[in-house]
C-alpha cells in the first residue's frame, strides 16, 4: 500500500463528504415533491433545515449565475462536477509538487 498525505486524504474525504450531502439533499426534495415524506413530520425536518443549511450557501451563487431552465435546477450538478474537479485538481498538484509528474 502507498503510504498517502494525510491533508490530502482530509482534503479529499471532506469534498466527497459535501458531495454525498448534496445528493442527500437533492434526494430529500424529490421525496418531499413526490409526497413520500411529509415536512410536517419533525425529524424529516430537521434534517431538510441542515442539509438546507449546509448546501445553500454553496449552490446560490450557482443559481444565480445558471441560466434558468424551467423547472430544471442545474445548480447540485454543475457544483458536484465542480467539486469532482477540485478534488482531482489538488490530487494533481500534490503529485506534480512531490513527484514532478
Amino acid at each position: 500500500m502507498i503510504p498517502t498525505n494525510p491533508f490530502l486524504w482530509l482534503i479529499h474525504t471532506v469534498i466527497w463528504l459535501y458531495i454525498y450531502i448534496l445528493i442527500a439533499t437533492a434526494v430529500l426534495s424529490w421525496l418531499v415533491a413526490f409526497n413520500v415524506v411529509n415536512m410536517r413530520n419533525d425529524l424529516v425536518r430537521s434534517i431538510s433545515y441542515f442539509l438546507y443549511q449546509a448546501t445553500e450557501p454553496a449552490l446560490r451563487p450557482i443559481r444565480n449565475f445558471v441560466p434558468n431552465l424551467g423547472g430544471l435546477d442545474i445548480s447540485f450538478i454543475v457544483l458536484m462536477i465542480g467539486l469532482m474537479f477540485l478534488d482531482q485538481l489538488v490530487i494533481w498538484l500534490y503529485a506534480k509538487l512531490v513527484y514532478g509528474i
